[in-house]
């Protein structure tokens, strides 16, 4: 899809404000206490402890001493899941907290953690129901309230979202995160004075957690100061050199305040990569255009005003991505295939349980056009985390092995799922178009659109053609013309 950098941004800008529902790292499981024996009840608290320091290992040292005394104790494997997380190991996260729940399916902690696991791999619809009974087995969890307002909000329930924030009582400890969370949706109404407030009564933006200071930048960004955002989403880039929306952020700040020399310099290299996303690609297109440089813009807005070409490319490897992640993708880069699945093998033996390196190696296999094995890696990996590049990366294994119905039945799965995604919206879209359903074709277009996905003149002639089909042939015309005063045009120079 196609965003101008002048015109549609709320793609963009609802995927970067929905990581202010999300504050934490791992999953948490909440302030409960823990029951069992005293000498039991210490460990687990030490265990914490090490946990919270980095000290993994002793954390795991004392989780088995743990496990010695009660193994079948729910807070004990909910306290190994955690650790499993977050040393990477999200797979043996996952088979622990499912033990836990066989110890006591009641209980809060691991429900909460099952809850935003399933968030994670499922999609927020599908994550819903095990909110709801984490909150049954814990009513008076904050923590948890909080996380399921987050996730309410994330799949556009905004009135449930409210709701469940307001059982969030002042001075707790998790008050500054409802005041952001708040915050984050007064910015998506526009109510950017009152989202400003919101943000200041948090006190979070002054703590440099990265949502609160992502919101912070955003809000900049509404009321035009387009140079004080530039500069906070400079400093949040540097802290995460790897988050591409963020990068693109920083770009559309710069476009904003006419800073297009210093936009070209930072960002055209990323623009010249394979997995550039379309927004930036048009964005240091015009910002070439507007310094008299046609000639060298027409490429980077011919690539990005075509919109995706079907093709699914692995991550380039760039020194933002982990030491190891980087070699493999930059081996798959340059074409060495059979270096890059002996690392990614390697990999495999070494962190068994980590989903991040199941994808990792479905990667490799994709690109070596072993569509079997990558979808079996990539299910691997989807059972802790099915992000939209993983999806989309199966769905294309898929139709490599000729399973149009499978790839078709992930797609809607993830749209359901992630109802805000317009990518995903309009891929559908254009199966829907091919099958000839025109009211579900229209009905996801106008989603995606509302989205602000409008800018694009091959969605918009998609959208024309179904009104054509239903009938709406004022409707097809006005899309028609959009879709053609849209259409690109005029890029090379005279």
């Amino acid at each position: 899809m196609i965003f101008r950098p002048d015109r549609a941004f709320g793609p963009l800008l609802a995927a970067a404000l929905a990581l202010a529902g999300c504050a934490e790292a791992e999953p948490e499981s909440g302030p409960t206490p823990i029951a069992g024996s005293a000498p039991f009840v210490a460990l687990v608290e030490e265990a914490q402890v090490a946990a919270d320091a980095g000290e993994l290992a002793e954390a795991g040292r004392l989780l088995d001493e743990a496990r010695a005394l009660e193994p079948d104790n729910p807070a004990l494997w909910t306290a190994i899941a955690r650790l499993r997380f977050r040393g990477g190991e999200q797979i043996a996260a996952l088979d622990a907290a499912e033990r836990a729940l066989e110890s006591d399916p009641a209980y809060g902690p691991a429900l909460l953690m099952r809850a935003q696991l399933v968030r994670d791999a499922h999609g927020l619809s599908a994550a819903r129901r095990w909110y709801d009974a984490a909150l049954a087995a814990e009513p008076g969890n904050a923590e948890l309230a909080l996380d399921r307002a987050a996730t309410l909000g994330e799949s556009g329930d905004y009135s449930a979202m409210l709701d469940a924030l307001e059982t969030i009582a002042e001075g707790t400890e998790q008050e500054p995160r409802a005041h952001l969370l708040r915050a984050v949706l007064a910015a998506r109404a526009g109510e950017n004075v009152l989202a400003r407030s919101l943000l200041a009564r948090s006190g979070l933006a002054q703590e440099g957690l990265p949502a609160a200071v992502l919101l912070d930048a955003l809000i900049d960004l509404a009321q035009g100061n387009s140079d004080s955002a530039a500069v906070t989403l400079d400093n949040l880039a540097r802290r995460q050199p790897g988050n591409v929306r963020i990068a693109d952020l920083h770009a559309r700040a710069l476009w904003l305040g006419r800073r297009d020399r210093e936009l070209v310099d930072i960002h055209e290299a990323r623009a010249r990569r394979k997995d550039a996303s379309s927004y930036l690609l048009v964005t240091v297109g015009r910002a070439l255009e507007r310094l008299g440089q046609r000639a060298e813009a027409a490429p980077f807005l011919e690539r990005g005003l075509a919109g995706p070409n079907g093709e699914i490319t692995s991550l380039a490897g760039n020194d933002s991505l982990p030491g190891p992640t980087a070699r493999v993708r930059g081996l798959i880069e340059a074409g060495g295939a059979a270096a890059a699945r002996a690392e990614a093998d390697a990999l495999r033996a070494r962190f068994a349980a980590s989903s991040d390196i199941a994808a990792l190696a479905g990667d490799v296999a994709l690109a070596a056009g072993d569509a079997e094995e990558a979808l079996a890696l990539y299910r691997d990996a989807a059972r802790v985390r099915r992000p939209w590049p993983l999806a989309k990366k199966a769905i294309a294994a898929y139709r490599l092995l000729g399973d149009e119905e499978a790839a078709d039945t992930l797609l809607a799965r993830h749209v359901a799922g992630e109802p805000n995604n317009a990518e995903a919206l309009a891929m559908l879209a254009r199966r829907s178009v091919a099958r000839e359903d025109w009211l579900r074709a229209k009905l996801l277009l106008d989603r995606a659109i509302a989205l602000g996905a409008g800018s694009d003149p091959a969605l918009l002639r998609m959208r024309a053609e179904s009104a054509r089909a239903l009938g709406e042939n004022g409707e097809a015309e006005r899309l028609a013309a959009r879709a053609q005063a849209l259409a690109p045009r005029g890029f090379v120079p005279d």
